[in-house]
């Protein structure tokens, strides 16, 4: 059985935040691989994010944490060996996303982060550094030392045969699923009419001296941020459309911009502070209304293209998903199939398909389109879904013939598994490897603490 993680859970999963806080524990060294030391804050830090995941932990659940970390560090010692290299910008870059991802959780608020962790930004930055460059170099060393591993058909069978019967998983009935998404285009009347309605609350703004937040709370298509004056909170890059940011980067505090357009509709945006890469702002935005005619016309367009997949062979599904679904879908770099989000791949269990779904694939057989179905994105914005059923299972037990994708991965994951065993089984014989004897009886430590001399 192996005896690390493959996936390097504990090591994705290195509760760098939780770390970056004060320490209340007195420390002491647990372990050494090479130069490298496991402190008990460590294994603590570790427990900590383990309980707040999964609730109840296994009895052994330090010993597990310990044999991971000497793992980890086995690889990070031989990263060092061998000579590694990874780049400031690499390091920084996933700091800079670690940083990001808090920040968010919190609105961007600064003072917010300060107060919990006691520490600015700029202070829980230098402490994620090391961590963070450790932990890509443990990945670097892995996909290293796993780069060559491949596995053939004949591997795969044998895998599967040797799972006994009666322990092979048993898949429900599952489809696979691709999609065309259309936005009804907003004829010219109402584009003309929004651009007339934000035109005058501009001009309360600036001839008027009305307030911003005011006109934005009472006249804002944007609910969410007209309940508070047209307030954006603070933003970084790539946060907003590219149309709306190329203007509000370019404008100076308290300026306010031009009518401009972007594909929620007009906005006028006016810029309250900015900090670096972050700007705080505020807008208003005017959507134009969708009518009738709008829909109609979307119908016919998705009917025209059903005809010309389906019957007339003039394109086919996938061709039809580049010149016409938006670009914006998961789907749409993917030939339009669609990613189950709670598994990562394309398959879908029919009981987890929304309502709407289930109902259009119970009367599609495989290789069908459907007809256009009436939808709403998370704006709250109307468009029409298209859908190609691809395949169909029944519920069944895995077989090579049905699930041979997923048999394929499991069997890969091991072999890889086992390689990675057998690795750190050879280097642990050359390494200079200590372990505290609290942990000497914890289940497979054995190979770790006959190693506590430097070898040749």
């Amino acid at each position: 059985m192996c005896r690390i993680f493959l996936s390097l859970f504990l090591v994705t999963c290195l509760c760098i935040t939780a770390q970056a806080q004060e320490k209340k524990l007195i420390d002491k060294v647990t372990g050494t691989v090479g130069a490298e030391i496991i402190l008990l804050s460590d294994i603590e830090s570790q427990l900590a994010y383990m309980q707040a995941q999964r609730g109840a932990i296994p009895p052994n659940a330090r010993c597990m944490i310990l044999e991971n970390l000497l793992g980890q560090n086995l690889l990070l010692h031989q990263a060092r060996v061998d000579s590694i290299q990874i780049t400031d910008d690499e390091v920084e870059a996933q700091i800079s996303a670690r940083v990001d991802r808090i920040l968010a959780l919190m609105n961007n608020d600064y003072q917010q982060f300060e107060d919990y962790y006691g520490k600015t930004v700029s202070e829980i930055r230098g402490e994620f550094r090391e961590p963070i460059q450790n932990q890509i170099l443990i990945e670097r060393m892995q996909n290293k030392v796993l780069s060559s591993i491949t596995i053939t058909p004949a591997e795969v069978r044998s895998f599967f045969e040797r799972v006994p019967t009666d322990s092979l998983p048993y898949f429900n009935s599952e489809v696979e699923m691709a999609e065309i998404v259309y936005y009804p285009k907003v004829n010219d009347e109402q584009k003309q009419k929004a651009y007339l309605q934000i035109s005058r609350m501009k001009k309360m703004i600036t001839e008027e001296k009305k307030d911003f937040a005011e006109v934005a709370s009472e006249y804002s298509d944007d609910v969410g941020s007209a309940r508070l004056g047209g307030d954006l909170g603070w933003q970084k890059r790539g946060t907003f459309v590219p149309e709306f940011e190329s203007v509000a980067y370019n404008l100076e505090p308290g300026e306010i911009s031009d009518i401009f357009e972007t594909p929620f509709g007009y906005h006028v945006v006016q810029l309250l502070e900015r900090r670096g890469n972050l700007l705080h702002t505020r807008h208003i935005l005017i959507i134009p209304k969708i009518e009738q005619v709008d829909l109609d016309l979307a119908i016919h367009v998705l009917d025209s293209l059903r005809t010309a997949i389906s019957v007339d062979s003039l394109l086919t599904f996938e061709e039809a998903v580049k010149a016409y679904s938006d670009e914006n879908t998961t789907s749409f770099n993917n030939g339009g199939r669609m990613l189950n989000p709670k598994s990562g791949n394309t398959f879908f269990e029919i009981g987890d398909l929304d309502h709407h779904l289930f109902f259009v694939i119970d009367t599609l057989k495989v290789g069908q389109i459907s007809s256009p179905i009436a939808a709403k994105d998370p704006t709250g914005k109307v468009s029409f879904q298209m859908i190609k059923l691809l395949s169909r299972s029944r519920p069944h037990k895995a077989s090579l013939k049905t699930d041979y994708s997923r048999i394929r991965e499991a069997a890969l994951a091991e072999k890889k598994n086992a390689h990675l065993d057998k690795w750190i089984e050879s280097h642990i014989a050359r390494t200079y490897i200590e372990v505290d004897p609290t942990y000497h009886t914890c289940p497979s430590m054995d190979r770790w603490i006959t190693s506590s001399d430097p070898k040749p």
